[in-house]
């Protein structure tokens, strides 16, 4: 008799554990695989659907707290906020995550077996668990808000030919695949070798032969992006000298204006001083008005640069009181104008708003983001039209991760930018924030160009490699001519309707085998 037999529950959780040991930054995406092979052989063991569910939700919230231990640090960064809270919160937040793992486990236990007495785990149990992972993953990228952090086809990544099938069928899809090729190891093991030998070989062909987007050699007048990282820590940002340090460190390097266009790219929340004009003076940082700032700026141009910049919006009352805040992008050119805003649309629950605010903010809890206001939401994905530059797609920090989700319908853009500030997300955040990023430069066949504060920046090409980084914990800048984009891929085209008919074909042919085994 195995552990999986005499001690399930705890078996459950050390699977789910070691299961998360494929993501970034650990990359031992075997281990996920054994660990998810194994814990589907747990649950085609379970005698019924209740102890079925029972290990998928074990499973479920291991691995995704272990996945997500970089949100504890966010509450190192706010006094509102007892800071010995931080890997409580995790645990109790994966209380909930983990009824997604847990419902594929009762969907797979339920649909997937034939139910029959001493019965191995066949290939209908496999696809079945394949698509209900699809399906749950997918429903945890949108229900209560939405979060998928972190899918399970981004252990993918380090291996990018296997990550390029995200172009036609999407990540969710890419997870549901990651789950039966882990039940083909478990076929294996009970000497059903046919499927492996077909799945095992074609994992390792893609592997081998990662696609690459050719590009022609470019003109020196090319244009070009420069993304910095400062290396100012979260911590900083309470301190008077905050807001001038940080722009003293964007303009050091910031680099010279050269023949070729620049677009100067600066992470999430680097401009701490306000830059819109009619605000009241009161609310200026020390005096400093926003047509000053904007100069400085603009003395860091050429006259066909731009700088694209994380920083604040707000609106008042006819009273002077500030009615909204909005967390925003702005685009300044040579003269010191704006040249357009994009607001986030897709906010963080608990950092950039308080949920149910009258009754929490009354038993004492707030925002991790140190404020008083919490941020109003902008109308979503938008392309800003920019002079020399055409179309450029706007993310701010985490809604890069929403598959299908990050694209203005209205306007393909030439690449995407998404500043982050990766600070609070400790030490396995930031990593696995980047392998989702590149995802969707994948799905989408669009470069997306990350500034970071202190995180990792990255110039990322349309099919997911890497054209140059800033590695974390340290101050530099990344400059490279635009990639180039790729056409419109399938998932681009149709969206999570392929990852939904990639579930649909997996539960249908699950049936299928689980009949013709009768």
């Amino acid at each position: 008799m195995t552990l999986l037999d005499r001690h399930p529950r705890l078996a459950a959780l050390l699977l789910g554990a070691v299961a998360a040991c494929g993501y970034a930054p650990l990359d031992l995406w075997p281990l996920t695989l054994a660990a998810f092979a194994a814990w589907l052989a747990l649950v085609h063991r379970a005698p019924t659907v209740r102890a079925a569910l029972g290990r998928g939700w074990l499973f479920g919230w291991a691995h995704l707290s272990i996945a997500n231990n970089w949100i504890a640090k966010a509450f190192t960064l706010q006094d509102a906020m007892p800071h010995w809270l931080g890997l409580p919160a995790v645990a109790l937040l994966c209380l909930y995550l983990a009824i997604f793992p847990m419902m594929a486990a009762g969907l797979a236990w339920r649909w997937g077996k034939r139910h029959v007495a001493g019965e191995a785990p066949g290939l209908g149990f496999v696809l079945m668990s394949g698509a209900a992972w699809l399906l749950t993953e997918w429903l945890r990228g949108w229900a209560l808000t939405g979060y998928p952090w972190p899918p399970l086809g981004s252990i993918w990544v380090p291996l990018l030919g296997v990550a390029q099938l995200a172009a036609w069928i999407g990540t969710y899809a890419l997870s549901g695949l990651t789950v039966v090729l882990a039940g083909a190891l478990l076929l294996l093991v009970h000497g059903r070798w046919r499927t492996s030998a077909v799945a095992l070989p074609l994992v390792a062909l893609f592997a081998l032969t990662p696609a690459r987007i050719s590009q022609a050699p470019m003109p020196d007048a090319a244009p070009r992006v420069r993304a910095v990282q400062p290396d100012l820590p979260e911590e900083e940002r309470p301190t008077d000298a905050y807001a001038e340090n940080n722009l003293r460190a964007l303009e050091r390097l910031s680099g010279r204006p050269g023949p070729a266009p620049r677009l100067i790219l600066w992470p999430e929340g680097a401009l701490r001083y306000l830059i819109e004009d009619g605000y009241p003076t009161a609310y200026y940082w020390r005096q400093e008005s926003p047509a000053r700032v904007r100069a400085r700026i603009a003395r860091l141009l050429g006259p066909r640069d731009l700088v694209l910049t994380g920083g604040t919006a707000v609106q008042f009352t006819p009273a002077g009181e500030i009615s909204t805040v909005t967390n925003s992008i702005f685009a300044i050119d040579a003269r010191g104008r704006l040249r357009g805003r994009y607001d986030k649309a897709h906010l963080v629950p608990w950092g950039e708003y308080l949920p149910w605010r009258p009754l929490l903010s009354q038993i004492g809890f707030a925002r991790l983001v140190p404020g008083s206001y919490d941020f109003a939401p902008g109308p979503g994905p938008r392309s800003l039209k920019l002079p020399g530059f055409g179309p450029v797609g706007m993310l701010i920090c985490y809604e890069v991760i929403f598959s299908g989700q990050i694209v203005d319908p209205a306007r393909r853009p030439r690449f995407i930018f998404n500043p982050s500030n990766d600070s609070w997300y400790g030490a396995w955040g930031p990593a696995q924030h980047l392998a989702m990023a590149r995802l969707r430069a994948i799905e989408e066949g669009l470069p997306i160009v990350r500034a970071t504060p202190t995180g990792i920046s990255a110039i990322i090409a349309a099919d997911g490699h890497l054209v140059g980084t800033v590695p974390p914990q340290r101050g530099g800048a990344v400059e490279a001519v635009i990639p180039p984009a790729a056409a419109p891929t399938p998932f681009a085209r149709f969206g999570n309707w392929l990852a939904l008919i990639v579930g649909a074909v997996l539960a249908a042919s699950a049936v299928a085998f689980r009949r013709w085994g009768r």
